[in-house]
């Protein structure tokens, strides 16, 4: 017998591969990287993988991530999350790979109670129905409140082995854990960056400007962002680190600028820039510079300029940001 575990490296998802484990049930690890996952989950959720015994599958959703973002049938959460549209699109794409290696069932480590939008009973029977996996998704820290499903009814697994976990406290998980000796996972929602209000803010600002896409999406975490018109964009560096990953950006339709013969920020322009717009990008980056005039370069895929600025006083700069906290 074989499974399919949803994998998000968290403590739940880790305690649902252990108490199927414990029933000789083979099972792959399948996790999914979207582009508003934390880059630096992947090694984690890698090492996490191998602590538990399992092999892991890593999945990217691109394109059509980005569509339910924009019209999620099922609306959002508190910010830009939609997470039923969410759960759905990645149950779908585990019944691919479960048909695909042969597996039997899917699990996850969801709790009945424990997320207000995706993890009530009348939810769960929705994700099941849409993503074409009823009664085959198997939810072991819940399942004894749950109606039993066709691996439990035809006995591949104990239902007698399963738990009845309800609500937002993780007491009992906790206390598996102990008993387990798990000692390494994510903290709950610590890995999607559509429930962080500020990034929901730079999301909002692209959907309402009709620039969504994977490129502009790629620099959210980076910068300070400026809306400088309806179609254009500038995102500034706000220290060594962040200049260096948009030195290294080779967009053919993006404008890089950078200082020269002073210190400051590198900025990257996204959307359609003219002379006026560059020149109002050049002196919000001089502001930067701790200088009062300054020479900045900018590059566009056939040409390379420089222009002597002023910089832009704080208070005219502040009528740009995306969002007021610069530091953000």
């Amino acid at each position: 017998m074989k499974a399919l575990a949803l994998f998000s490296g968290g403590l739940d998802s880790s305690l649902a591969i252990k108490i199927i484990q414990a029933q000789k049930i083979q099972i792959l690890a399948l996790n999914f990287l979207t582009p508003f996952s934390a880059l630096e989950n992947r090694r984690k959720v890698e090492q996490i993988a191998r602590e538990l015994g399992v092999n892991l599958q890593i999945e990217f959703l691109g394109e059509e991530y980005l569509e339910i973002v924009k019209h999620p049938k099922y609306g959002y959460g508190k910010h830009l999350n939609p997470c039923l549209d969410c759960r759905i699109l990645m149950l779908k794409k585990a019944k691919e790979v479960m048909e695909k290696i042969n597996a039997s069932f899917v699990i996850t480590g969801e709790v009945v109670g424990q997320r207000p939008m995706s993890q009530y009973k009348s939810a769960l029977q929705l994700v099941e129905r849409e993503s074409g996996l009823k009664e085959l998704i198997v939810r072991p820290l819940s399942a004894k409140l749950l109606t039993p499903t066709i691996p439990e009814k035809n006995g591949w697994i104990d239902r007698n082995s399963l738990f009845g976990i309800y609500g937002r406290a993780r007491r009992e998980q906790i206390e598996l854990a102990r008993q387990w000796k798990i000692k390494h996972y994510f903290s709950p929602a610590g890995g999607c960056l559509l429930t962080d209000p500020a990034f929901s803010q730079k999301i909002s600002d692209l959907l309402a400007h009709n620039q969504f896409s994977l490129e502009s999406i790629e620099l959210l975490r980076l910068g300070r962002h400026f809306r400088l018109s309806p179609s254009a964009k500038l995102v500034v560096g706000r220290n060594k680190r962040e200049n260096e990953q948009m030195l290294q950006r080779k967009r053919e339709k993006e404008i890089y600028f950078r200082p020269v013969g002073a210190k400051g920020p590198v900025a990257v322009g996204q959307g359609e820039f003219n002379p006026s717009l560059i020149s109002l990008a050049v002196q919000i980056i001089a502001h930067y510079c701790n200088m009062d005039l300054v020479d900045i370069e900018y590059r566009t895929s056939d040409r390379k300029e420089k222009i002597r600025s002023r910089a832009m006083e704080e208070k005219e700069i502040e009528r740009f940001r995306v969002i007021k906290d610069e530091s953000i």
